[in-house]
């Protein structure tokens, strides 16, 4: 039977903005979630009615607190708002999210139509909401006469055009959602007039206890990265944490650090001082928290760069734990503890043989910075790690249990710890000896006992819920493709069955052509390799075209702009469209492409009359791996993955397996083999397939 759709009953302002603006959000919303849609609630707010009062001496929910009172009575099932009437502090009952659909967050001059400013007078009347606009127009124009203005955009802009006043500013995003941008005269830029966070934005408020809309948050919400930054020295940071840098918006650090890791982030980005001192907090703990929890909600991609490892002495339970009372999703990076670099770095081994087998971390620092007693009772509960110990389970346990130790205290044993395969079975102390005749494996592996054990974080949260993706694709994509499925909350397994090798037979003077014809970003990298390797002037580069932004997004890594390229439907059927439309008899053209591509592109390219030169630039060569690991989804973005898949691991292998594809090309691979899959990509890049996955997920759960 099928499912019908869940309607959604949402409040709004009944302003014609306000229903405007949430019309556009909540079809964008259907648009992406299958099975859902929406009934428009319009409420009447105090900044509605009460309209005698200045802006500037009224409450900061003066627009949505009806709208929430509506959620909490459920009467609806959440609000939509501008996220810049949001107020600071929100009731407890309520939670929020920032949708990703901006306008340009900048404040705009009116004036009546068909003047300039110039056509005004200096003592003119200006109508003002707001004390940093005041202050601006203040600035500005000093010897005017400032209003107090109120009404929505339509009863100010008939107030100016009345004669009320002379000048108004509005935000520009309100009058380009309303087609009213014939009315802006002047853009303020937002170094002479900052707006206010949100300006531009939208935002959701809902229930915290609403587990459908936090599914539904879950799609516009990014998973907070916890990283080590390792000890006071850039090199002894990971390459996880880098890469988390490289791709984050907000970057919330401790003092305690190399602050030269700051120069990985995006220019963009902001960076956040939170860090502690003995006896000179930067940000009490609290604050930082909320701090952590508001800038996720915005839609930021957060890191909270961690001195050392984030787990030693670094309060992580804490930010974790807000972050998944949120229901949002999260990841660890672990980092090089002091511990590690002022021991192994200096000779001064923890474990020698016949001198150590193991050693005691802690802190004589109790809460609120007390000082705790650090004798031998304190140090008997502390947990203990067994390291090369899978087969002395039995041993263990009976000196543990001479020692004192409860038969019910919480163990765990861990192996591949960190690996793609990682595995955790806990157990008690008494079933500790069991576990080792019953579970004989290779694998490397430890043993922790303590009740610590009982503690671990929650990945079930997020749009993929923490599920395994494989991912099949080569290893130009692999980067890409592991960071778009930690944002949604999944496990990337890095499983590449496709490995480029360059062609070194390849050798064509590419300055000869006025055309190059790309249609895979791993084509974009080998002629890039060879660019580089044969040190080709950029500026002689030919014109280039490609099948989309994937694509392009590789030459763009070289300061590269291409040339021609697809709106949308990313393929090398669009590539030939667009193509055919540009080339004239006289171009040459050089099509580069893998082995396996074959010569469909050029032979379309070819009806052009352009002169078409067809070369191979790279090889697709099979990736052996000795074992499947375990997962849950997986993603193949080529006909060569899947083929390559299927001759090593057979079609059962797919048996209750999601299936996600890039494009037709790779799911009609698998349709030829008699297998449907159960996703293609909206958009065929990487980002797409994840998107499309994340979103499919998202539909079911709240169908279902």
């Amino acid at each position: 039977m099928k499912k019908l759709p869940i309607t959604f009953k949402v409040g709004t302002r009944g302003s014609a903005l306000a229903i405007n603006q949430s019309r556009f959000a909540l079809s964008k919303m259907e648009k992406m979630i299958g099975g859902i849609n929406f009934k428009l609630v319009e409420y009447q707010t105090s900044g509605d009615y009460e309209k005698n009062l200045d802006l500037r001496e009224t409450p900061d929910d003066f627009f949505v607190r009806e709208i929430n009172q509506g959620i909490i009575d459920k009467e609806i099932d959440f609000g939509i708002h501008s996220a810049k009437d949001l107020p600071e502090t929100i009731k407890e009952e309520i939670d929020w999210f920032w949708l990703p659909w901006k306008e340009k967050p900048n404040d705009v001059i009116v004036i009546r139509k068909n003047m300039i400013l110039s056509d005004l007078p200096k003592n003119m009347k200006i109508g003002i909401s707001s004390d940093r606009r005041a202050e601006y127009c203040k600035k500005k124009f000093p010897d005017a006469l400032q209003k107090t203005i109120r009404g929505n955009i339509e009863s100010r802009l008939s107030q100016l055009d009345n004669g009320d006043f002379d000048l108004i500013i509005l935000a520009e995003a309100g009058l380009n959602r309303l087609g009213l941008e014939e009315r802006i005269h002047t853009i303020i830029p937002i170094d002479e007039l900052k707006p206010p966070d949100g300006q531009g934005y939208l935002a959701i408020t809902f229930r915290h206890d609403n587990y459908q809309i936090k599914k539904i948050r879950s799609l516009y919400t990014s998973s907070v990265i916890f990283a080590g930054a390792g000890v006071g020295n850039k090199d002894l940071c990971t390459s996880a944490t880098i890469n988390a840098l490289n791709n984050c918006n907000i970057c919330l650090y401790d003092s305690l650090m190399d602050h030269k890791l700051l120069g990985e982030l995006p220019s963009d980005a902001e960076a956040i001082d939170v860090g502690k001192r003995c006896g000179a907090h930067s940000k009490q703990q609290h604050i930082t928290t909320n701090l952590l929890c508001e800038r996720v909600r915005r839609g930021k991609k957060v890191v909270r760069l961690k001195g050392g490892d984030p787990g030693i002495f670094g309060r992580l339970s804490e930010e974790t734990e807000a972050i998944e009372n949120l229901n949002i999703s999260y990841r660890v990076i672990p980092g090089i503890s002091a511990m590690q670099a002022a021991t192994t770095g200096s000779g001064m081994l923890l474990t020698r043989r016949d001198v150590s087998r193991g050693f005691v971390a802690l802190t004589p620092r109790a809460a609120a910075g007390k000082l705790a007693s650090c004798n031998a009772e304190e140090k008997s509960k502390l947990p203990i790690i067994y390291y090369m110990s899978l087969r002395a389970m039995e041993h263990i346990t009976e000196e543990l249990l001479m020692d004192g130790y409860n038969m019910n205290t919480p163990c765990a044993v861990i192996y591949n710890a960190g690996g793609s395969d990682e595995e955790i079975i806990r157990v008690s102390l008494k079933s500790l000896p069991q576990l080792g005749k019953n579970h004989c494996t290779t694998k490397p592996g430890l043993i922790i006992v303590g009740d610590v054990v009982s503690y671990k974080y929650n990945t079930s949260n997020g749009a993929l819920e923490g599920k395994k993706v494989l991912l099949t694709c080569s290893e130009t994509l692999q980067n890409k493709a592991q960071n778009f499925v930690y944002q949604y909350g999944g496990k990337p397994i890095s499983f590449p069955l496709i490995d480029l090798k360059y062609r070194s037979d390849f050798e064509h003077d590419i300055t000869d052509y006025n055309w190059i014809a790309v249609s895979s970003p791993s084509s974009a990298k080998a002629l890039m390799d060879y660019v580089v390797n044969k040190k080709i002037d950029y500026r002689k580069i030919p014109s280039i075209m490609t099948c989309g932004k994937e694509t392009s997004a590789e030459f763009l890594k070289y300061g590269i702009t291409i040339d021609l390229q697809p709106e949308n439907d990313f393929s090398a059927r669009s590539l030939e469209r667009i193509a055919t439309a540009v080339l004239k008899s006289e171009d040459k053209v050089l099509r580069i492409r893998s082995d396996k591509a074959g010569e469909a592109l050029a032979n379309k390219l070819r009806k052009t009359k352009a002169m078409i030169t067809d070369a191979i630039i790279y090889e697709n060569h099979s990736v052996n791996h000795d074992e499947l690991p375990e997962y849950d989804i997986v993603f193949f973005s080529s006909s060569s993955a899947v083929i390559n898949y299927i001759e090593k691991w057979k079609k059962d292998s797919l048996k209750d397996k999601i299936i996600l594809v890039i494009g037709k090309p790779t799911a009609n691979a698998l349709i030829n083999i008699g297998i449907e899959p159960d996703i293609i990509a909206n958009e065929a890049t990487v980002q797409g397939a994840i998107d499309s996955l994340a979103c499919d997920l998202v539909s079911k759960s709240l169908v279902h």
